[in-house]
């Protein structure tokens, strides 16, 4: 016996518990807490550009989560076989019932709740649209069917309302709102000093925090308490280190919510390093963090190095950018040697087709790439 599965509908703005805006880490550990009541998720990607490109969860029978490529944010949602009886599924819209196992939701009820509309194959209303068709293809569908007033729909869309109050491109990012107050819009890294955070709302202070100075009490003033505390234990790397005395003790504060780690001096408890995450689909770290939109501040090689129509000042490369731009952009001579890391070694039972990373490192900087030349993790130090 299944559960009926109540949701409200929200025009431009969300389904049931899902928000339009919310970032894909939070989706995915809302859903992950909730498996008793959606117990199978698929993740749905372009493997070959997945750093950039939309994503979509289809969560069986009923839902499927569209989100924007480089912000990672729930742009589109889609509610489909809304007849099925595994779960059932009841639609409501303010005080009415628009779909059940005994309303079948129909052209001339929608009619006769959101009033009239545009003509064509789908009735489409601001940040909202019903569709007749199960896989969004109308092939030679006659005018007269088109107008059928006891048509079934088969799929509702929901999605952000433009600023013009039109339905948005599937492929743009999210425009701001509320959802994603107190998140980090984009994260400024900078070499040898540390990290610039800047927060929607944008009339939020940037956060400042940099390496050498800013102490574990900082961290939990600007930041909030780390969701974990991890004590460094792993020594292995000492074998390539030049100093003959081992690793200072040291512990890390992790913000999953933000995409970010701090390294704090066990002695001092200032921070020594920071690690930043792209959460890139099909990665061993993929939905550990949420996506960091970071950016690396550094100076060109020369001054033609700079386009005249140059925007950045001083010139950035984003999260986005493939390795080997970043690398130029860090090491403009040569590129450095690297290091195999298999973020699997320690997990018996966990497999993937891409678990093999490497570190290459720069000065102040290292960079966790995956095969593909995509930029996993970057560390200041």
């Amino acid at each position: 016996m299944f559960s009926t599965l109540d949701v409200d509908l929200r025009p431009g703005s969300g389904v049931g518990m899902f928000e339009i805006g919310s970032s894909l880490w939070a989706v995915l550990d809302l859903l992950r807490r909730l498996q008793h009541i959606f117990p199978q998720v698929d993740v749905k990607y372009d493997p070959d550009t997945s750093i950039s490109t939309p994503i979509i969860l289809h969560i069986r029978p009923h839902l499927d989560l569209l989100f924007s490529g480089k912000n990672q944010r729930l742009h589109t949602i889609c509610l489909r076989k809304l007849r099925d009886q595994h779960p059932p599924l009841l639609l409501r819209y303010k005080d009415t019932v628009l779909s059940s196992t005994e309303e079948v939701l129909r052209r001339i009820s929608i009619s006769r709740t959101f009033g009239p509309t545009y003509p064509g194959d789908d009735l489409r209303y601001p940040g909202l649209w019903f569709s007749f068709d199960e896989d969004g293809i109308v092939e030679n569908m006659k005018a007269g069917h088109a107008e059928d007033r006891t048509q079934e729909v088969k799929r509702v869309f929901i999605s952000q309302k433009g600023n013009d109050g039109k339905n948005r491109d599937a492929l743009d990012e999210v425009i701001e709102c509320p959802i994603m107050n107190g998140d980090i819009a984009r994260a400024i890294l900078k070499v040898h000093d540390g990290i610039i955070l800047y927060f929607y709302p944008p009339s939020s202070q940037p956060i400042h925090i940099r390496i050498g100075e800013t102490t574990a009490q900082d961290l939990n003033l600007d930041l909030g308490p780390p969701l974990r505390v991890h004590y460094k234990d792993d020594e292995r790397m000492i074998i390539h280190s030049t100093s003959a005395q081992g690793a200072e003790p040291g512990y890390f504060y992790n913000y999953f919510q933000h995409g970010l780690d701090f390294l704090l001096s066990g002695s001092s408890h200032i921070v020594k390093k920071i690690i930043v995450h792209t959460n890139i689909p099909g990665s061993p770290l993929f939905q550990r963090y949420k996506r960091c939109n970071w950016e690396i501040e550094g100076k060109p090689e020369d001054d033609e190095d700079v386009p005249k129509n140059a925007t950045d000042t001083p010139p950035r490369k984003r999260f986005y950018d493939r390795f080997e731009t970043i690398s130029h952009f860090l090491s403009p001579h040569e590129s450095p040697p690297s290091m195999l890391l298999d973020r699997t070694a320690e997990e018996d039972d966990v497999t993937l087709p891409s678990s093999n990373t490497r570190l290459h490192g720069y000065d102040g900087i290292i960079l966790e790439v995956s095969e593909s030349s995509q930029v996993v993790a970057v560390m200041l130090f």
